[in-house]
């Protein structure tokens, strides 16, 4: 385990989008760093299909919505 520094601004964002997120700053700076590195590694695929894919391989049984028509 390290420290990372960072912008104070970005400490602000992190905190405000951990209280939204119910994760702690740490728990939000580590799920913000694991799907940038998964987009990096995956730039064709959506945003919505890694966290599908993530939660599908952690075990979790999420119901796919249906598309809301226009």
């Amino acid at each position: 385990m390290g420290i990372v520094n960072i912008e104070d601004e970005l400490h602000e964002q992190l905190r405000r989008a951990s209280r939204v997120s119910c994760r702690s700053i740490n728990g939000q700076a580590a799920f913000w760093i694991r799907i940038g590195m998964l987009c990096e590694m995956n730039p064709g695929v959506s945003y919505q299909d890694l966290v599908a894919r993530e939660l599908k391989a952690a075990g979790v049984d999420a119901p796919v919505a249906e598309p809301v028509a226009a």
